[in-house]
């Protein structure tokens, strides 16, 4: 396993960067942890971050149980794997919290280590339209250009939600203010029809670009659009002044992670979440 140089920033400030390009709705500071809640979509925004230790454990697990129950929510935390959450995922431990979302952190540090999107502004596919029939005339080579734009469009929406997303609507509505609350580029992968059959986004915060929303429609997999959308989206980021990048993938993921590694990143940590064993609701607020 290949693992990044040290990046010269300390986890505390890569955590907080995480956190800054994935802002939920609604948060509170409490001894030291960050409860973030936003009507239960996506993990990260529905999460306590111990962004410090608390001084009284028990205390603080009482206090961020109670929050949760008032929103009527499991309570969930992110763990980065370091010695200053040892104590509090054996804590997790024996009140029954489950373990999972194995999520690798991948770097890539300095200019120039990974390819830049020179020349990707279209790509070649063999791939069918979506929910073209065999038989149909649009299995001919097609183009597709990557688009960029500083807002998700609806089909970006539309296609993300699709392959990442979670419920109806009202979810994907709470999904696009959390993406709208951080400044962001969207790239886009269009065909000739106006499809659009791969996204990404990057936020730029501290001179770090972090890569979000990765996904390719299922029907076009494996031809090239998730590198060309990487590198479109780390070629706006250097011209924004990012000379480093992060992002996360599924530590099941091995495809996704060979895709980066390829692009220039490697390991730099991991996270992973931990829920509360499901009881009967109690507001108690």
């Amino acid at each position: 396993m290949t693992h990044a140089a040290q990046p010269p920033v300390g986890l505390d400030e890569l955590e907080s960067l995480m956190d800054r390009a994935w802002l939920a709705p609604e948060r509170e500071s409490l001894d030291g942890w960050i409860l973030r809640s936003a009507g239960s979509v996506t993990q990260r925004a529905n999460s306590v971050w111990p962004a410090a230790a608390a001084p009284d454990l028990d205390a603080a697990l009482g206090a961020a149980a109670a929050w949760y129950a008032c929103r009527r929510q499991p309570v969930v935390f992110q763990l980065t794997d370091r010695p200053e959450n040892r104590a509090l995922c054996q804590l997790l431990d024996r009140h029954g919290y489950s373990r999972q979302s194995e999520t690798v952190i991948m770097t890539a540090a300095g200019p120039g280590t990974v390819p830049t999107a020179a020349g990707m502004g279209t790509v070649p596919t063999t791939a069918r339209a979506p929910h073209a029939s065999s038989t149909s005339a649009a299995t001919a080579p097609r183009r597709v250009e990557i688009r960029m734009a500083d807002s998700p469009s609806e089909e970006w929406l539309d296609l993300w939600w699709r392959v990442d997303g979670r419920g109806g609507v009202a979810e994907r509505d709470i999904a696009r203010s959390i993406l709208l609350g951080t400044p962001s580029v969207y790239a886009s992968a269009v065909d000739g029809t106006g499809a659009v059959l791969g996204t990404g986004r990057l936020s730029v915060l501290d001179c770090w670009g972090g890569v979000y929303c990765m996904a390719v429609h299922p029907e076009f997999r494996r031809q090239g659009l998730a590198t060309a959308v990487l590198g479109s989206l780390m070629e706006a980021g250097r011209r924004a002044g990012a000379s480093r990048f992060w992002l996360m993938a599924a530590e099941a993921n091995a495809g996704a992670r060979g895709l980066y590694e390829r692009a220039g990143f490697a390991e730099w940590g991991r996270y992973h979440y931990r829920q509360a064993p499901l009881r009967r609701a109690s507001s108690g607020c």
